[in-house]
């Protein structure tokens, strides 16, 4: 009987971590997000490029022709202050389909979050490191603007004034004033999308919707016939393009 008693206890301990481990791996998560495009509500993929179907606020009748942005930093905070920053960043690519889907190498603990982010862009620390599958994409800023990366390639054609097509490029980046040897920064144009309080229990999903129209709306009602290429070394158009940026994003839905 006594050599039973041990055995019993053997038997507990094994169990007990068994489950202990068990428990362990279920509370670490895969997360995914998943981004989506529309018009003012109506969606958008590249089966709607290169036809001029858009209409801004400003009234300018316009197509797509290139659409692509970078996604980065992707953080989740907790309440008591500590943050877990997911690896890797994500250049969305609207025009060939691609990257609409991205899922971070980095695992997730379930718990409830108090805030998730990501940033537009790089921030300027990030935007200084050098990224060969970007460099082969054509993602790179000249060196007299500053270097580093763009933040989003937006190009089309657009009905001007005279009621002919003309071409346009919304690039943004980090905005730049004295173009050359040694540009100054009067402003950080990347920003920062909060997508509020989550709490995760299982491998998670974020769907996340960019209303393309609001990069000409709000607070600045883009005007094209005005502000439609060499874009990059204005800084003040720069800057009006990350304020009409903070409405562009937002969540759609959190599957579980």
């Amino acid at each position: 009987m006594k050599r039973l008693i041990p055995l019993f206890l053997i038997l507990l301990v094994i169990t007990t971590s068994c489950s202990e481990d068990l428990d362990d791996k279920v509370s670490i998560v895969n997360t995914t997000f998943n981004f989506s495009h529309n018009w003012d509500g109506t969606l958008v993929t590249n089966s709607d490029f290169n036809t001029i179907k858009f209409t801004n606020e400003h009234g300018e009748e316009l197509s797509i022709e290139r659409f692509r942005y970078l996604i980065s930093k992707i953080t989740f905070y907790k309440t008591d202050g500590s943050t877990t920053v997911l690896e890797g960043y994500n250049l969305v690519d609207l025009t060939n389909n691609k990257n609409l889907s991205f899922t971070p190498t980095t695992f997730l603990e379930t718990g409830t979050y108090s805030d998730v982010t990501f940033t537009f862009g790089f921030n300027n620390e990030d935007n200084l490191n050098n990224y060969t599958d970007l460099n082969t994409a054509s993602w790179n800023v000249p060196e007299m603007l500053g270097g580093g990366y763009h933040y989003m390639q937006f190009d089309g054609k657009f009905l001007n004034a005279s009621d002919e097509e003309q071409g346009f490029n919304y690039h943004a980046i980090r905005a730049a004033d004295n173009p050359g040897a040694n540009p100054t920064f009067p402003q950080d144009t990347f920003f920062n999308v909060s997508l509020g309080a989550v709490t995760i229990t299982n491998n998670v999903t974020f769907n996340i919707e960019m209303n393309i129209a609001e990069w000409f709306k709000n607070p600045h009602r883009w005007d094209l016939n005005v502000l439609n290429q060499m874009l990059m070394p204005n800084s003040l158009a720069q800057i009006m393009m990350y304020d009409n940026g903070q409405n562009v994003f937002s969540l759609e839905s959190v599957n579980q």
